[in-house]
């Protein structure tokens, strides 16, 4: 493959210094004959775009290479006259030199080298503000180094999801790249944006986990995404109203003020459980229908989950388990509360 790209170059090369060639010849004969000049002048610029026309919309790489250097070739000859074909050359070279940076950035991310990946990217973000491809790869980019240890980048990331997940909901994304399809980007993003704030601000990771789990993706029946989403719906808007409810009402007797309140209270516990009975049931390799591979979820993550779920239960049903077993057992069969 290599040795293919080399020799491709090479002929485009050998085919550029032929047009510099008959250049000159025009130049040497110009002052004798300038209407014959005016011809061969022409010629050269139409046979240099005719070399990059035809190979512009090539899916080769060697195409494409060949596209890119005629149009360097052209836009250095020809760009000052400021035609259709040269605005047509420069758009080619600005897609074509951006989607060059945007590989550099992926194999950066590919290689695990996080913070080259970001090294490279900001310029790009810096032109281009909205670039989704960037924004996701350095989202990914960024979670994975969290993964590994590293919160250095973190801040930064969070704002890269965030930027990404806006651009999906304003409808300004056409093309899922680097995902595979919208859903998984939806579902990653914020799933990953949910696990960055999950401590600092578990009321923005809450509705996070819930986007997520709305996904027709993976994360739609994956355990751990459910189980994080009850965490953090009971550390951010449950404690939240629980506190306001017992500042405000403390003692006092009941009123319609005070029954919503303690209602839109026992709704989010009541979506804190689902979230745990869900996970429960997701993380159950005995249960045929699981579109999520189980390999990571070991029996103790889900006793785990089981013995959390079964206190929190107990706490809004009197100190009491019936029933327990049936919402696991039908939970997956039921839309989110």
């Amino acid at each position: 493959m290599l040795k293919r790209v080399l020799l491709v170059i090479t002929s485009v090369i050998t085919a550029l210094l032929l047009f510099g060639l008959a250049s000159s010849v025009s130049g040497q004969t110009d002052s004798r004959n300038p209407p014959m000049a005016s011809q061969r002048f022409d010629s050269d610029k139409e046979s240099l775009y005719a070399l990059f026309s035809e190979n512009k919309e090539g899916i080769s790489p060697e195409q494409q290479k060949r596209a890119y250097l005629a149009a360097k070739v052209f836009l250095r000859r020809y760009g000052g006259d400021n035609d259709n074909y040269a605005k047509e050359a420069n758009e080619f070279l600005a897609k074509f030199e951006k989607k060059v940076s945007e590989d550099e950035i992926y194999a950066a991310y590919a290689s695990r080298n996080y913070a080259k990946a970001f090294e490279l990217g900001r310029p790009l973000l810096k032109a281009g503000a909205e670039n989704f491809f960037v924004l996701s790869v350095l989202a990914e980019a960024g979670y994975e180094n969290l993964l590994a240890g590293n919160t250095t980048l973190n801040d930064e990331t969070i704002d890269y999801l965030r930027r990404a997940i806006g651009l999906l909901e304003k409808g300004k994304v056409t093309a899922a790249d680097p995902f595979k399809n919208m859903g998984l980007a939806v579902g990653f993003l914020n799933n990953a944006l949910g696990s960055f704030l999950k401590d600092k601000s578990p009321g923005e990771a809450a509705n996070a986990f819930t986007k997520a789990v709305q996904t027709k993706s993976s994360y739609e029946k994956d355990p751990l995404t459910y189980y994080r989403l009850g965490v953090a719906l009971l550390k951010g808007p449950y404690a939240h109203l629980s506190d306001e409810y017992n500042q405000k009402f403390g003692a006092q007797q009941s009123t319609a003020e005070q029954l919503a309140a303690l209602k839109q209270i026992n709704h989010l516990g009541d979506r804190a459980i689902d979230a745990y009975a869900r996970a429960v049931a997701l993380s159950d390799p005995s249960r045929s229908g699981n579109a999520v591979s189980l390999s990571h979820f070991t029996p103790e993550f889900r006793s785990r989950v089981l013995a959390q779920l079964t206190a929190l239960y107990k706490s809004f049903h009197n100190d009491s388990e019936d029933g327990l077993n049936e919402l696991i057992a039908g939970i997956l069969t039921k839309p989110l509360p």
